[in-house]
């Protein structure tokens, strides 16, 4: 996998990033988001495939990026299907810092080092640059304006921002409801991106130990995401009980 393409983990951690307060939007749910972004990359490289509500690897060579590759072998050494809400539910420690490492490195995000009430040390990440951040939120407002079918990954990336709550964040007050409700409605139009936004969903609402129950052909169930916002200083990452570290608050002060 060529390295001069973002991964839609990447899109989606840049778009949760908000350029005027420097914070990350919905650092919980974003948890669960980035382990699905993960799965929809995977599959958009050809290494897995749904099955049912399920993920079965069907390719075992590496993609070349060291975090999806991990993903990819923990899955194949699964040995079978594994259930899409039992995959993003499970523990994924150190994952976002992984991802803000890596766009560190990259220079697309920049660290600043602080305090948290005068004594807990923190680091924020900074949007270095702002053009991919637009070019990326391009993509999706082009996608609701025309309501043209968009690309798998600009249709995989929009049900997981909906999955995960960004829509109050990208399209915020009574002025972005019909917005809201086209990006959720984008959640149809790649299969694969709408089955790992609606484990997401489940997973946020509780939901992830009983099966989903399949719905009608052409029936496309849409789901409201059930997310919160917090912040917490870097290296003392907080768990949910699904066992994901809340998100640093991103951004210089």
């Amino acid at each position: 996998m060529g390295r001069s393409r973002r991964t839609i983990p990447e899109e989606l951690l840049l778009l949760a990033l908000d350029p005027t307060t420097g914070t990350t939007a919905q650092p919980q749910s974003l948890d669960l988001g980035l382990a699905g972004a993960q799965l929809v990359e995977l599959a958009l490289a050809g290494r897995i495939a749904p099955d049912g509500d399920r993920i079965a690897v069907v390719m075992a060579r590496p993609t070349g990026d060291p975090t999806l590759d991990s993903a990819l072998e923990l899955l194949r050494r699964r040995g079978s299907p594994v259930r899409a809400v039992h995959w993003i539910g499970g523990p994924r420690l150190g994952l976002r810092q992984t991802y803000l490492t890596h766009l560190e490195r990259c220079g697309m995000v920049h660290a600043v080092a602080g305090q948290m009430c005068g004594v807990l040390p923190t680091t924020r990440y900074q949007a270095t640059e702002t053009a991919i951040s637009r070019e990326i939120r391009a993509r999706l407002d082009n996608a609701i304006r025309t309501g043209v079918p968009p690309d798998p990954r600009t249709a995989a990336l929009a049900a997981l921002a909906h999955a995960v709550g960004l829509g109050k964040h990208l399209y915020p007050g009574n002025e972005g409801r019909s917005s809201r409700s086209r990006l959720r409605d984008l959640i149809r139009h790649d299969p694969m991106g709408g089955l790992v936004a609606h484990a997401v969903m489940d997973v946020q609402n509780g939901a992830a130990a009983q099966p989903r129950r399949p719905q009608p052909a052409g029936a496309a169930a849409v789901r409201q995401p059930a997310a919160r916002a917090t912040a917490e200083p870097a290296g003392a990452p907080g768990q949910s009980r699904h066992g994901h570290g809340r998100m640093a608050r991103v951004g210089a002060r």
